[in-house]
């Protein structure tokens, strides 16, 4: 996730409605996280209908004709070679590109432009090479309070210690600044800076990348207790190469090829 991923960005395009969340009216509120239990009776967190993205440096589709479901308490795995377009699927799951077909339904129900900035309050997407702003770990931690998204909400200190200690960390780190950290340090802010928002769904491209063996060890664990941790079943899509790891953090995967999903044999 970046600083502003959940406080609306410029024009997206779902179906043939253009959104741009600057100029929409303000946003409208969707369902509420935990108003939905998790089950199979109910409806899907995040239901995607013959998505596709033309690429707009030439010709082709970077994926087309996209369809699945993410339910709540899934833990979704989507695999395949670089350049498959992985990226790409998390980006539009997230309503941060515009897209040139398909649809996107969130609790069962279309999302208009004037809500998008609510989804995405609720579906958060962390890039595998995460932007951090000027100043300290925490200065960073506490920014997302400050957007109109998480008006009412608190920056909980006490909280993010505890996560950190789950990663092997402990208070001194919040003081690092921004610029000293490595590229893993860096992938471990931005993942806290989400989770301690608690959205209903976790877009994650590659999140342990950059981390050695141990810590991207002490990551999986993090998730599964804040996964076990949501009253509304908290669900996450993982991005990756490695399929060891995708088996552990993962009940269930899908395998992207040219743009084109296909079920994870």
């Amino acid at each position: 996730m970046q600083a502003s991923d959940t406080a609306g960005r410029p024009a997206t395009k779902v179906g043939d409605a253009a959104v741009n969340a600057d100029g929409a009216p303000p946003a409208r509120a969707l369902p509420a996280t935990n108003s939905i239990a998790a089950g199979p009776a109910q409806p899907p967190a995040i239901e995607v209908r013959g998505l596709g993205r033309r690429n707009p440096k030439g010709e082709g589709w970077l994926i087309r004709d996209v369809s699945f479901a993410v339910h709540p308490g899934d833990r979704l795995a989507v695999l395949g070679p670089s350049g498959a377009g992985k990226t790409v699927l998390l980006r539009a799951l997230a309503m941060l590109d515009p897209l040139d077909s398909g649809e996107i339904r969130w609790r069962g129900h279309a999302v208009p432009g004037g809500a998008v900035p609510s989804y995405r309050k609720q579906v958060i997407y962390l890039h595998q090479r995460p932007a951090l702003l000027d100043g300290n770990v925490e200065d960073n931690l506490r920014h997302p309070f400050t957007l109109r998204a998480h008006h009412g909400t608190e920056f909980d200190r006490e909280r993010v210690v505890e996560l950190l200690g789950y990663l092997d960390r402990d208070a001194a780190f919040l003081g690092k600044s921004g610029r000293d950290l490595s590229g893993g340090e860096a992938q471990i802010v931005a993942l806290l800076r989400a989770v301690q928002l608690d959205p209903a769904v976790l877009l994650l491209d590659e999140p342990t990348a950059s981390l050695d063996r141990a810590t991207a060890g002490a990551v999986e664990g993090l998730l599964d207790r804040w996964l076990a941790a949501g009253p509304g079943g908290r669900a996450l899509v993982w991005v990756g190469h490695d399929r060891d790891q995708a088996r552990r953090v993962t009940a269930r995967g899908l395998y992207l090829r040219a743009g084109r999903l296909e079920p994870e044999g």
